[in-house]
């Protein structure tokens, strides 16, 4: 394996857990804030990367993009919540799905923040970390607002749609991932996010 990569893949993978498991934990935290305690009693709101850690969507899959040299992305255990011990459960569930996209949008946000302040005083590895976390942020953030369940937007969509309409969308449920691992590996997907992320992080740096 080349030097570079395995360079890439030292920055990423610290850089993506602590991505994931934040956006996971922001999840519980509000769920925890508005009645459901489900996450806090299986543990979940832990820094501990080991609870949140999927094999491949955390390790495998950021592993093989920079092998490909394609953007880093990947995502960790989902966190669970009842919504139903919300206190609303149809208007609480937005504010628990949008809390993991939008700590990612802060972290963005931090990195960027550092990496124009790094630019002049620090070298080129420091700039380099600063820049992919912003990358990495920006692009967990997008693909958790597509509106497809169990996505972040989906959930979104769910709970500002009518109740039939929402229904409806509801039973798309089950086959949700098989739809976004389908958009993932036809590339649909990557020619979407991926120029839309570009955008963002220039935008930012």
């Amino acid at each position: 394996m080349p030097e570079s990569v395995v360079l890439q893949i030292a920055i990423v993978a610290p850089l993506l857990i602590i991505a994931v498991v934040l956006h996971e934990i922001a999840h519980g935290l509000v769920a925890y804030r508005l009645g459901d305690d489900t996450a806090a009693r299986a543990g979940r709101l832990t820094l501990n990367p080991l609870s949140h850690i999927d094999p491949f969507g955390s390790v495998i899959l950021p592993v093989l993009l920079a092998i490909a040299h394609l953007p880093p992305f990947g995502w960790a255990k989902p966190v669970p919540v009842r919504f139903a011990n919300l206190r609303n459960p149809k208007r609480d569930m937005v504010a628990v799905a949008i809390a993991g996209p939008a700590t990612n949008a802060v972290l963005a946000l931090l990195a960027a923040a550092a990496a124009h302040l790094l630019l002049p005083r620090a070298g080129e590895l420091a700039v380099t970390v600063a820049v992919i976390a912003v990358q990495i942020n920006v692009m967990l953030a997008i693909f958790n607002l597509i509106p497809i369940l169990p996505l972040d937007g989906g959930r979104v969509l769910f709970g500002l749609l009518p109740r039939e309409p929402a229904l409806a969308f509801a039973r798309l449920e089950p086959y949700g991932m098989l739809i976004v691992m389908a958009l993932l590996f036809s590339g649909a997907l990557r020619t979407v996010l991926v120029p839309i992320s570009r955008a963002v992080v220039q935008v930012l740096l």
